[in-house]
């Protein structure tokens, strides 16, 4: 076999496996407070992502890396390198978002600041739940993923708390909900595997 064919047949080989290799999805809980349901909606979520088999998805707690508010400390909590390599590990994010005054939490803002490079030209989707489907915090979490360069897509699956659940704490979805979140899922994994190529 020639130069010519050794190097091109290297580089197909690369490619095919680049293609082939399975997304990295994190489901990120955007609350830490007691009482919280983000972690019904995120299981929710996952179980409708692994019925996909398209990627590899996984929930990620922000509250299990006991981030500090950022600068109040000098840094080297072992939360935060662990907060960093995890980012780092995914090609792609669905975030739970709650609305709380119109906003996300402050919880997932924090978290969100203590990383930079790990979140670049990467892709996100948004879930998100209130008395009006949190609508209004995930458009302030749009503005802050264009920052950190994350490309987030477009269909969103809102979710009431009127509606969608039980005494307002008990999740229980409505089945129209399906459809966007697998939509959304699709867009999700097709602008992280394009995203990936830039990394």
């Amino acid at each position: 076999m020639g130069f010519i064919e050794k190097l091109f047949g290297k580089q197909m080989k690369e490619e095919t496996t680049m293609t082939t290799e399975k997304l990295n999805i994190g489901i990120i809980l955007g609350s830490t407070r007691e009482g919280r349901v983000s972690p019904q909606v995120g299981e929710w979520v996952k179980g409708i992502a692994d019925k996909r088999e398209d990627a590899n998805y996984e929930i990620v707690d922000i509250a299990d890396f006991n981030l500090p508010f950022l600068g109040t400390t000098d840094g080297t909590e072992p939360g935060i390198a662990d907060w960093n390599e995890k980012l780092a590990s995914l090609d792609g994010f669905v975030f739970i978002v709650q609305e709380y005054n119109h906003s996300i939490t402050g919880a997932l803002k924090n978290a969100i600041d203590f990383a930079r490079e790990a979140w670049y030209n990467k892709a996100a989707g948004i879930v998100s739940y209130g008395s009006t489907g949190g609508a209004r915090a995930a458009e302030h979490l749009r503005g802050i993923l264009g920052e950190i360069k994350v490309a987030d897509v477009r269909t969103h699956p809102t979710l009431s708390l009127f509606t969608d659940f039980e005494n307002m704490s008990e999740f229980k979805p409505q089945e129209l909900h399906l459809d966007n979140v697998n939509a959304m899922l699709d867009e999700v994994t097709a602008w992280s595997g394009a995203l990936k190529t830039l990394r």
